[in-house]
């Protein structure tokens, strides 16, 4: 096979999804092997169980091999979980031979990742955000440019070191090594959101079982990150309670007969269920599990506006929030969404995928999705690392327009 092998794992705390797919011409994907798996030993996005996680890993790691019929020996890796933590920071070099080349934007960076990190966390993400030559501001991309000073203005995320040692070791444990870690939103944002949602100014929320993740795109660049510790297992708990039910129970209640917005609920509908300490089944109105889940969702997503303030990106919004992730399908979600929020809300899943995608076309799969575009992206400009089995060799040499497209968005 002369196309390149790019491979995703996303490690979610509901489930952990592998899959295989293969580069085809510029900017395609097609699905070749895909392994979903329940998660064991992961709570709100973090390693709580080492050997029950490596063996959910590796049986997912399994089924896409035996599906694609290659072997995977390095992945790019999902990371979530409430020790994620963004700063922005500015680097600043001089320019030797007056024009601007790929080492100097290189230097820049660099010179902007020295700010203060405490020695217990690990640097994620260095994503340059635009350049300033010689006081010039608003440059996408310097390369080729003459100038005296080049500044850039990175994102820079962080993870807690113990935590980000944990996910590896896990994944080493199934036989794959990490090329790259890659948080959960950015890597849903590379399927989900459209060009000119990222110009205008867009959030990007994606509600797993464990964790919401959120990503501010401005001016086509990423310029906030924050993971809240809060899910859809939080929902599946209040029913739980609510109901007094087993969780498997409550959750397929959830799936079943869930509805994010009470008032929409006629007062007549109602399910049965075997509660606990109860010999026979009893009715339940979906009003009152749409008056438990509501409480939980409105929580949710004022924790979310909370954080949008808080980053001070709140008015630069214009396009409003994209809504992705398994809890996003919840019949009601957008509507409170939009109505909490006081944005414009769409749902999004992702789109024109070929191959193996029977399963894939839900929003709980844009994250394992965007995870193989983060890696295209990568491939165009580095060596990829390749499925024993397919050809080995590295990526297509730089040219000067994927210089800039990987510069705009990437990376350590």
């Amino acid at each position: 096979m002369d196309e390149p092998i790019v491979v995703g794992i996303d490690i979610g705390t509901t489930k952990i999804c592998t899959l295989v797919a293969r580069v085809e011409g510029e900017h395609n994907l097609r699905i070749l092997g895909v392994g979903i798996e329940p998660s064991q030993g992961i709570k709100k996005g973090t390693i709580v169980d080492l050997a029950a996680a490596s063996q959910s890993i590796a049986r997912s790691v399994e089924k896409a091999q035996r599906t694609s019929g290659l072997e995977i020996t390095s992945a790019l890796v999902s990371l979530a979980g409430a020790n994620v933590a963004s700063v922005n920071s500015r680097g600043v070099v001089g320019i030797t031979g007056g024009v601007i080349d790929e080492e100097d934007v290189a230097r820049a960076l660099e010179s902007a990742q020295a700010v203060a990190i405490p020695h217990n966390r690990e640097i994620i993400h260095v994503i340059q955000r635009g350049f300033i030559v010689d006081g010039q501001d608003g440059i996408r991309s310097p390369v080729g440019m003459h100038g005296y000073r080049l500044e850039v203005e990175a994102h820079i995320i962080t993870a807690s070191a113990s935590t980000v040692e944990n996910l590896r070791q896990c994944v080493q444990a199934a036989g794959v090594e990490v090329s790259q870690f890659v948080l959960n939103p950015l890597a849903s944002a590379e399927v989900v959101l459209s060009e000119t949602e990222r110009q205008m100014g867009v959030v990007v929320c994606d509600i797993g079982g464990g964790t919401t993740d959120l990503a501010i795109y401005i001016d086509g660049d990423i310029w906030h990150t924050m993971v809240l510790a809060v899910g859809g297992n939080h929902i599946t708990s209040d029913i739980a309670h609510g109901l007094r039910l087993s969780l498997p129970q409550a959750e397929d209640i959830k799936k079943a007969n869930g509805h994010a917005v009470e008032a929409e609920i006629g007062e007549e509908e109602a399910f049965t269920v075997r509660a606990f300490g109860e010999e026979r089944p009893m009715q339940v109105s979906r009003k009152e599990l749409a008056h438990i889940i509501e409480a939980r969702v409105e929580e949710v997503f004022e924790l979310v506006l909370q954080e949008i303030k808080r980053s001070g990106y709140d008015g630069l919004l214009p396009a409003g929030m994209v809504l992705t992730g398994g809890s996003s399908q919840l019949p009601g979600m957008r509507a409170l969404a939009s109505q909490t929020m006081g944005l414009p809300v769409r749902v999004a899943r992702p789109e024109n995928l070929v191959g193996l995608i029977d399963q894939l076309n839900s929003p709980a799969f844009s994250t394992s999705v965007g995870l193989l575009y983060w890696a295209l992206l990568m491939s165009e400009t580095v060596p990829v690392h390749h499925s024993r089995g397919s050809r080995k060799g590295g990526g297509s040499s730089m040219d000067l327009e994927k210089l800039k497209e990987f510069l705009k968005r990437l990376l350590p």
